[in-house]
């Protein structure tokens, strides 16, 4: 009997419109590896059942007879059926509450949960991720957050003329729209009183290099941290006026004890050898783009406190708008005190009243948090995930979930990211049992 996978169709909200396996690459496994593919019909996925069936799939609303499932983001916990194999971003690892309770039912049901987040290389690489996409999309939503909160200030900038990202039709319609309001912006400049103007990145992976990919298209010129107070004595600003500056771990943190050299190995052992100096680049920040892994073991980078005296004096900060691509609530940007969806997606969070105020009216920085920005770009995403995914769906299909777990014959990177093996936590993620209860 040939080996069964199913697709289950995305309904965490209108705008999931991603897939994790893209037509084409059903066929192949269909033809080439012999599987049968199930997927359940969906009115938003952005590749239509018609594109599914014509490639051998079958698309049907009951997807039990699939021993393995196939899905993007959360899975409700009134779907979930006994003793399956669910292959999907389960965002528990890092005890998540709002995911607990699915968490705790898939451990009644006896299910597996083989997470892609933690399917990594012998690098400890992640091989499968939306990060790029994420961070494209939210520099577009940034961006269009930017001119209107501008426009709002009375100032008008080309960044007016921009569209939230789910108003394109594709990447490459945003990109050339984004580039035109770099030649804008290289004809006529801006205007002096946001001069220079400071985009702030913290971090350097593929969350930050995406959003970099579209704020280059701009003209602008880079610089280090060090150098940020240097360009408020220039008499002639370069690219427009416009600069970019990305924030590695030595620029973000410096060690606690009084002449401490910053070692990176280090502060990843021992986070709490180190405090974060982020703070001391705001005042100098126009928009600050934040893409960086983080967990409550590390330093907060942006803090309430910090803002309630930014925005407490009489003289309007730099600073318009925080992209938070990374989402983390109360994390290390701690303006970031809930996320958004596509159809509303910023706040303003005022730091005199402690709570975010929808919209981009009000005392303090404009917040961009979508949760799932990559889905704002469902067609590119989708197909750039589905080829990485595809080459680890026949062992999935194939492995033997019978045998204890020691016994599980799934390549090592796949056996790395399974959380839950017929209902109980392996042993790596032993330590999520305290969240459970």
């Amino acid at each position: 009997m040939p080996h069964r996978i199913g697709i289950r169709r995305e309904d965490v909200n209108v705008w999931e419109r991603r897939v994790p396996l893209i037509p084409t690459h059903v066929r192949e496994l269909i033809k080439v590896h012999g599987l049968e593919v199930y997927i359940q019909p969906s009115k938003i996925r952005v590749f239509p059942d018609a594109d599914y069936a014509v490639e051998g799939a079958r698309v049907q609303e009951d997807i039990c007879p699939s021993r393995t499932v196939f899905a993007i983001k959360e899975i409700p916990i009134e779907t979930l059926a006994k003793e399956k194999i669910y292959v999907f971003f389960s965002h528990t690892a890092k005890g998540q509450p709002y995911n607990m309770p699915m968490l705790k039912r898939m451990m009644e049901l006896g299910c597996t949960i083989i997470d892609y987040e933690k399917i990594v290389n012998e690098k400890g690489q992640r091989v499968l991720y939306f990060g790029s996409y994420a961070g494209q999309a939210g520099m577009i939503d940034s961006l269009w957050a930017l001119g209107r909160r501008l426009k709002h200030e009375g100032v008008e900038t080309p960044f007016l003329g921009l569209k939230q990202t789910i108003g394109y039709k594709s990447l490459v319609e945003a990109k050339e729209e984004v580039a035109e309001v770099g030649r804008l912006i290289h004809k006529k400049g801006l205007p002096s009183g946001l001069q220079p103007f400071v985009c702030g990145f913290l971090g350097y992976g593929h969350v930050s290099q995406g959003a970099q990919e579209i704020y280059d298209l701009i003209p602008n010129e880079a610089v280090r941290p060090r150098e940020l107070v240097g360009l408020f004595r220039k008499k002639e600003p370069a690219a427009r006026g416009l600069y970019k500056v990305v924030f590695k771990e030595e620029d973000m943190v410096h060690p606690a004890a009084p002449g401490g050299v910053f070692d990176l190995q280090e502060y990843y052992r021992e986070p709490g050898k180190y405090v974060s100096v982020v703070e001391s680049y705001v005042p100098y920040l126009t928009v600050i783009i934040n893409g960086i892994y983080w967990t409550e073991k590390y330093p907060k980078n942006i803090t309430k406190r910090f803002l309630a005296k930014l925005y407490g004096g009489g003289i309007p900060p730099r600073l318009k708008v925080v992209g938070d691509i990374t989402c983390d609530i109360n994390g290390s940007v701690e303006c970031t005190v809930e996320a958004t969806h596509s159809e509303d997606p910023v706040y303003v969070y005022d730091p005199a009243q402690d709570k975010a105020i929808m919209g981009i009216e009000g005392n303090g920085p404009v917040v961009m948090a979508v949760y799932n920005l990559p889905a704002e770009l469902p067609l590119e995403s989708s197909a750039f995930f589905s080829g990485g995914l595809k080459k680890y769906v026949p062992a999935i299909a194939a492995a033997d979930f019978k045998g204890p777990f020691e016994k599980c014959e799934l390549p090592p990177e796949l056996k790395k990211a399974v959380i839950l093996y017929r209902g109980e936590l392996t042993p790596d993620y032993r330590y999520m049992s305290e969240y459970v209860g």
